[in-house]
């Protein structure tokens, strides 16, 4: 079998069935550990898959650049954003990851609501501006990719803060991997921020389900939640469900 060929095959399988095991599909195709290793390593320089030991995990597509994520499942974003901020009590203090799906939870955050929202997106900051929310913003080196603050300085300035809900955003949520995203300066921001909330709630549309990054940010069961509007039943959300995490589907009521 040609190298395309097999890693059309690898790519199928992923979808298919989540995981790659390599010692398993070698056996299966009668090539060596070697040969679907390397395969492996070439997609995932590509982007296409995540290598973790003895195989590899789907590639999120949420480690696209900024703008173009914003033109990845809008809908699954609303459901999720609108779900979430049902969550936020008056008064509440609330963490905003940075993000297409935080961006659009300020869209769904009712312009009158009084509450106190903490940053490290000046997207995010600037998009509050109308709203009789009391902003902060934290600062720190620009990251680009995600359009929020990152680096020690942001790190320092975030262990300074206390709030009662954090919205993480993530690029892959998967069972194995549990909760990732694409740069590791960005999953520490990321912990930091949970490390300083009382309670953590993943945003996690459908495309991020199953998926994985290269980088962790918590440990699944760390969190309060994850708000998604993936199907249920089997697969990924059938994993996570039977393993105890918390599942909120977005579009339904919050309680």
């Amino acid at each position: 079998m040609l190298a395309a060929a097999r890693k059309d095959l690898l790519l199928e399988r992923l979808r298919r069935d989540g995981r790659i095991v390599a010692k398993e599909i070698a056996l299966e195709l009668g090539l060596s550990e070697d040969s679907i290793r390397r395969d492996l390593r070439e997609l995932d320089a590509a982007g296409l898959a995540v290598r973790v030991y003895g195989g590899a995990l789907p590639a999120s597509p949420a480690v696209a650049d900024y703008a173009s994520r914003t033109a990845v499942a809008p809908e699954s974003k609303r459901l999720v954003a609108a779900t979430a901020v049902a969550l936020i009590e008056p008064g509440a203090t609330v963490i905003l990851d940075g993000g297409t799906t935080a961006l659009a939870m300020v869209d769904a955050l009712p312009t009158t609501l009084e509450c106190t929202i903490i940053t490290h997106s000046p997207t995010i900051a600037s998009r509050l501006l109308e709203h009789a929310a009391e902003v902060f913003l934290i600062g720190g080196r620009l990251f680009k990719h995600s359009a929020v603050a990152c680096g020690a300085a942001a790190v320092e300035a975030a262990g300074l803060i206390s709030a009662d809900l954090f919205f993480l955003g993530v690029t892959g949520v998967h069972p194995e991997a549990g909760l990732t995203t694409g740069d590791a300066d960005e999953a520490a921001m990321k912990r930091t921020l949970a490390s300083r909330a009382a309670e953590t709630y993943v945003l996690a549309s459908a495309e991020k389900i199953g998926a994985a990054s290269r980088y962790p940010v918590v440990p699944l069961d760390a969190v309060a939640g994850i708000i998604t509007d993936g199907e249920r039943g089997g697969g990924t959300l059938g994993d996570l469900a039977a393993a105890g995490i918390p599942l909120i589907a977005a579009g339904s009521p919050v309680s």
